[in-house]
């Protein structure tokens, strides 16, 4: 194994990394789908993960009412929570990594009211919740990263994003700090750190008391 990396904050992305999430994205894709009558199938709408919503819709070519798509879809996916599964280990790891002094936060593109509901159980862990929100923007720009690292006046050398897609590493090499590829979510990410379950991050990551 690798020397280990000091850091003092565990950034985490939340689909493909904390929860399985795809069967929950799916039904609500269909429902939205059904609704508006829009020719693009689930998965041209999955190969966008990890974008905000409208930029999917945008990339899509899809020129309808977007908050009504929005609606609809986030209406559904709340419906179908039961759908949302974490990996094994995360919710004991997650504990674990606060125990050892981490600072956990999260950089999703779900929105915040979503993202509370499916990590209700282990929510009080995050110090910081970064949701999108207005004058920031999405994934691969680094902008919600970056505002983490504001909230908490941190350095960024003390912080790493765990991702599991391409745009993951995009915004974390543009907020200039490292970055661990998950690699048990649903990317595929050659010639980057990765770890092949949660479990491996507190043997690759030591917690930095400098």
């Amino acid at each position: 194994m690798e020397k280990k990396i000091l850091k003092k904050i565990l950034i985490f992305d939340v689909d493909g990394v904390l929860v399985s999430s795809k069967s929950n994205m799916r039904v609500s894709w269909e429902a939205v789908r059904k609704k508006f009558n829009l020719k693009k199938n689930f998965k041209d709408y999955f190969l966008l993960i990890g974008r905000p919503f409208e930029k999917i819709l945008s990339t899509l070519k899809i020129k309808k009412d977007y908050s009504k798509i929005k609606k609809l879809y986030s209406d559904v996916s709340i419906k179908n929570t039961n759908k949302i599964k974490f990996y094994k280990n995360t919710k004991k790891e997650l504990n674990n990594l606060k125990n050892l002094n981490f600072t956990l936060c999260i950089v999703t593109s779900k929105d915040l009211k979503r993202t509370k509901l499916f990590l209700k159980q282990v929510i009080k862990l995050f110090k910081v919740i970064q949701c999108p929100q207005k004058k920031l923007k999405g994934k691969p720009y680094p902008d919600q990263i970056n505002n983490v690292i504001k909230k908490l006046n941190a350095k960024k050398k003390d912080c790493v994003y765990i991702g599991d897609m391409y745009i993951d590493f995009l915004a974390a090499k543009k907020a200039g700090i490292d970055f661990i590829f998950a690699k048990w979510g649903y990317g595929n990410i050659k010639g980057s750190k990765y770890l092949n379950n949660i479990r491996d991050i507190k043997h690759f990551v030591k917690y930095n008391n400098k």
